[in-house]
């Protein structure tokens, strides 16, 4: 499957953006999404994740309660709202999937087999 994120851009904290995740090649919906974000200088982390239907999903710490992950199979999109942006959340974000039909969830960037291109997320203080 190939994958295309997009919705990055520049924001003050406190501010929203929504990123999408476009899949094409495969039938997305047998496929478990994650995002991943990489700041300058640090390594790739998780952010969050969505299985194959949407009915589990999982955050890192550092999100839960500020961002939200869904998805439209319909459209073959994933999506990841991202509410209260601190600073911190300043990075690369990815989108990644992985052919999965299960009741799991993914964190480990490892699991994920495909990968989108990444888009800027900065939140300016």
């Amino acid at each position: 499957v190939q994958l295309q994120a997009s919705g990055g851009g520049l924001v003050q904290a406190g501010g929203s953006l929504r990123l999408s995740c476009a899949a094409s090649g495969r039938t997305f919906s047998n496929y478990a999404v994650g995002w991943f974000r990489q700041a300058p200088g640090k390594d790739r982390e998780f952010v969050a994740t969505i299985n194959w239907n949407a009915g589990i999903t999982y955050y890192a710490d550092s999100v839960r309660g500020r961002f939200t992950i869904s998805r439209d199979n319909a459209k073959n999109t994933v999506y990841l709202q991202m509410n209260s942006l601190k600073p911190e959340d300043t990075a690369v974000y990815y989108c990644a999937a992985r052919l999965s039909v299960s009741y799991y969830y993914y964190t480990n960037a490892a699991d994920f087999g495909s990968w989108g291109q990444g888009t800027q997320v900065t939140v300016s203080s």
